[in-house]
């Protein structure tokens, strides 16, 4: 029976269930916020928080105990370095788990894994809050430089053998229509 076995195997063998999660945790504090299946993202989640925990002592000892799980030394001095300093007074529950929906191939349920106190558009500050500027303006343009659809158009009617008149007056009618 499987009573009080708590840790999600996730179909893989313990060495390959271990490089993975350090391979998805040194990503999750490389980058701050990774895509993954629920499933990984709560076992990564079990996985990382005391890695954190332990960055709060800048020690030597942390630092080689936490390197022994992640094996990225990029990773190590990221999380000792920026993570730390700004998750100092946090007691706990440093990642958060924001669901996505079902992924199309095999409609296996899909999450963003990431470190909250990164994420600016939550906190309230910073450039994610700042929306693109969405006034419009008509711009003329230099000539011989059409875009694809007004090329089009005028060899549509090139070939109708019609005559097409522009805004602007490049092009006008066949001289042996102007004399009809």
């Amino acid at each position: 029976m499987r009573h009080s076995k708590t840790i999600n195997h996730l179909g893989r063998t313990s060495s390959h269930r271990k490089s993975m999660l350090a391979n998805m945790a040194s990503s999750l504090i490389l980058h701050k916020r990774i895509a993954t299946t629920t499933a990984k993202a709560k076992a990564l989640k079990t996985f990382v928080e005391p890695l954190i925990t332990k960055s709060k002592e800048d020690s030597t000892h942390s630092r080689r105990v936490v390197f022994s799980y992640l094996k990225d030394k990029e990773a190590v001095s990221e999380l000792f370095r920026e993570v730390s300093v700004k998750i100092a007074d946090r007691p706990g529950g440093y990642t958060r788990i924001l669901k996505t929906g079902n992924r199309i191939g095999d409609n296996a349920d899909m999450c963003i894994l990431e470190l909250v106190d990164f994420n600016q558009a939550m906190l309230g500050g910073g450039e994610a809050a700042k929306t693109k500027n969405t006034r419009r303006r008509r711009t003329t343009k230099k000539k011989g430089e059409g875009d694809v659809a007004e090329k089009t158009v005028k060899a549509v009617a090139a070939k109708a053998e019609k005559p097409v008149k522009e805004v602007e007056g490049e092009a006008e009618a066949p001289a042996a229509e102007k004399e009809k």
